[in-house]
């Protein structure tokens, strides 16, 4: 399967980042509202998770659609420079498919796959992910140079998100079933996305 999701560049991040999540969890958003504003990006509401990857805030202009309907959101840290991405999407994982290359690797060096709890952890050069069986979905937890212990962590974090979560994760779904306006889009011109920065940035 390849996978096309475009990591930001870290230009575009200083405004959107958001203050990552403390260990304790708020009671799992609304499923009606989840799936609401889920339907609305086109994303399975099954598909979309959250996690705290430690030093990394969530970029909010990262969220959206993963292929069919999945789910992929990245989560940065402008101190060391580095990414952390989180992509659900259709499949499973085995002992037999891990180390095929799935489009998400980073470099063109063979994968390595090796089993680590109820995960798999793949890497391939300074990119590594682990890539956790769900039903009907995986979710990847994945960076380059991103040392693996920070993964893991983002990866026993992974939750399904509060009423707060799906706040910043998703817009509410607008009335009378209208897309969803995205932010980064002109008024004018060939509507492309907006990726001018200020002169001083």
């Amino acid at each position: 399967m390849t996978r096309t999701v475009r990591l930001l560049p870290a230009l575009l991040l200083g405004s959107a980042l958001l203050t990552a999540c403390g260990s304790e969890r708020a009671d799992p958003a609304d499923p009606a509202e989840l799936a609401s504003r889920a339907r609305a990006l086109g994303i399975a509401p099954e598909a979309v998770y959250t996690t705290d990857a430690p030093g990394h805030t969530l970029a909010r202009q990262s969220v959206g659609v993963l292929g069919d309907d999945g789910f992929s959101a990245v989560y940065v840290s402008p101190q060391k420079g580095t990414q952390v991405q989180l992509a659900v999407d259709r499949g499973t994982v085995t002992a037999a498919t891990c180390e095929r290359r799935t489009g998400a690797e980073a470099v063109t060096t063979p994968v390595t796959c090796v089993r680590d709890g109820d995960a798999w952890y793949r890497s391939a050069g300074q990119w590594a992910e682990y890539a956790v069986p769900k039903k009907d979905f995986v979710v990847r937890v994945g960076g380059t140079d991103v040392p693996r212990d920070v993964l893991r962590e983002a990866v026993d974090h992974l939750h399904r998100p509060s009423a707060d979560e799906l706040d910043t994760l998703l817009p509410s779904a607008p009335a009378g079933g209208e897309p969803v306006e995205r932010g980064d889009l002109p008024s004018f011109g060939d509507g492309a996305p907006d990726n001018d920065v200020d002169a001083g940035g």
